[in-house]
């Protein structure tokens, strides 16, 4: 394929550098956008920058959108439907797929419709409604906050009491110190079983045959503790359309293509003997699962979104075995404290040590050809002053690091060896991504005869 023309739109934080990076050394020209004002130093010196999206348009061979939100509004599915109907090849949602996310009610009930089995779910704007729920129908529930805040992602929470307890007084919690901007909520019956995410590739018609299964680690601290941070790290690999998929995504493909989707849609579950029980739809790209399945595709990236953007049937080329990415982070991560940023990572430096003492090179580290980065290292809030990487924007998410392997274990072996040649103060991340499908996960799913790597 000729280079083409790719504009990558952030109509609110920056999320999708790493992959506008990718694309731009494989050759084909690259304007990136960011609309949030603290975010728009990210990437600079990595990608080349446009201050006005609407006026590349025209340019544009290829319009991506990250993420579903415009500031505090869903808003992207509606620019990328309005930009479809003039025409343009765009990655991206629809304003009803937009709403999957915003609104997991309404998710639940096209899930539904379509004869997908779900889990019990209840949406409450009132806490004192929700409390009256769990007291009256006492058991393990899960709180998924609703609209703009649930991006603030340690408001999601996870019942362990068996008569609701614990939930009860989380919601009393809430109501005191977020009732003004929390204006809904969902209480999703816990169920015990393996957790997993369906990620495809839609194309406006239909999925594209490979699917990506994926394992997220939300909380901070290994051993699945501490405060839900959106995700510390990821697990996957590449099959088939199996049984997961079949009885998930196939069932609703027509409302999909019914919607024009185009792009990646995740749908997360848990999965025992019993059955799949959808939780959640993220109808965008997941973070940081893009940086993951980008290391995973050894074909072109740019050749595949700009097929998928048309309509086409990608040849997609991938790792056959098993992947992880690990993200690493910097204080105040996942909480918000400029004083603390300020101070310990606002400008610090990312450096790669890709020489041992003796002289010889570390393995899994070394420079790529390009002179780019190392292997397997891809950034998310960072920039390039003067061929240094630095930290950038307010978050403390600079990079992630990723591994692969014929096993799970040879691509965490692979993973943090590359971790262990990285010089940055303060940073801190998970050292178990990716033990959970050695510890078990993977031999319930497969005794449950849901999937395996073809």
């Amino acid at each position: 394929m000729d280079s083409a023309r790719f504009l990558f739109v952030s109509a609110d934080a920056a999320l999708i550098t790493d992959l506008a990076w990718q694309v731009h050394r494989e050759g084909h020209d690259v304007k990136y956008y960011i609309e949030a004002e603290g975010d728009r130093e990210i990437g600079n010196g990595f990608v080349p920058k446009t201050d006005d999206w609407r006026a590349e348009v025209d340019w544009a061979d290829v319009i991506i959108f990250d993420d579903i939100w415009v500031g505090s509004d869903i808003g992207t599915g509606e620019l990328a439907e309005e930009l479809r109907e003039e025409g343009k090849a765009v990655v991206g949602g629809t304003p009803n797929t937009d709403h999957l996310e915003e609104d997991r009610g309404y998710a639940m009930e096209v899930l539904e419709e379509h004869g997908v089995n779900t889990v019990e779910h209840h949406i409450f704007d009132s806490f004192d409604a929700g409390i009256q729920h769990v007291q009256e129908n006492p058991a393990p529930y899960v709180i998924k906050p609703l609209g703009e805040v649930q991006n603030v992602k340690r408001l999601l929470y996870v019942g362990n009491e068996d008569d609701g307890s614990d939930v009860v007084e989380v919601l009393r919690a809430y109501k005191k110190a977020w009732g003004h901007r929390m204006k809904g909520f969902q209480l999703q019956r816990k169920v015990e079983g393996v957790e997993i995410a369906i990620c495809g590739f839609f194309n406006g018609d239909e999925f594209i045959d490979r699917v990506n299964f994926n394992f997220e680690h939300k909380k901070l601290f290994p051993g699945n503790i501490g405060p839900s941070t959106g995700e510390m790290g990821t697990s996957m690999f590449w099959a088939g359309q199996n049984r997961l998929f079949e009885e998930t995504f196939g069932k609703i493909e027509g409302w999909l293509a019914d919607e024009g989707y185009v792009g990646s849609i995740d749908i997360n579950c848990i999965v025992n003997e019993d059955g799949i029980y959808p939780l959640e739809f993220t109808p965008r790209f997941g973070y940081p699962t893009i940086a993951l399945q980008e290391e995973s595709i050894e074909s072109s990236t740019g050749e595949f979104f700009y097929d998928l953007a048309h309509g086409n049937d990608p040849e997609v080329a991938v790792h056959n075995g098993y992947q992880i990415a690990v993200r690493v982070v910097l204080p105040p991560f996942p909480f918000d404290d400029e004083q603390t940023y300020d101070e310990n990572s606002r400008n610090a430096a990312v450096v790669f040590e890709t020489e041992r003492c003796d002289g010889s090179h570390a393995s899994g580290a070394s420079v790529t050809s390009s002179g780019g980065a190392p292997d397997g290292i891809h950034i998310e809030d960072a920039k390039k002053v003067d061929g240094q990487w630095r930290v950038a924007g307010d978050s403390g998410m600079p990079i992630v690091v990723t591994g692969k392997g014929e096993t799970m274990q040879a691509a965490r072996e692979q993973a943090y060896g590359r971790i262990d040649e990285i010089v940055m103060p303060n940073m801190y991340y998970r050292d178990d991504i990716g033990e959970r499908w050695i510890n078990g996960d993977g031999d319930r799913l497969q005794a449950w005869g849901y999937l395996g790597p073809e």
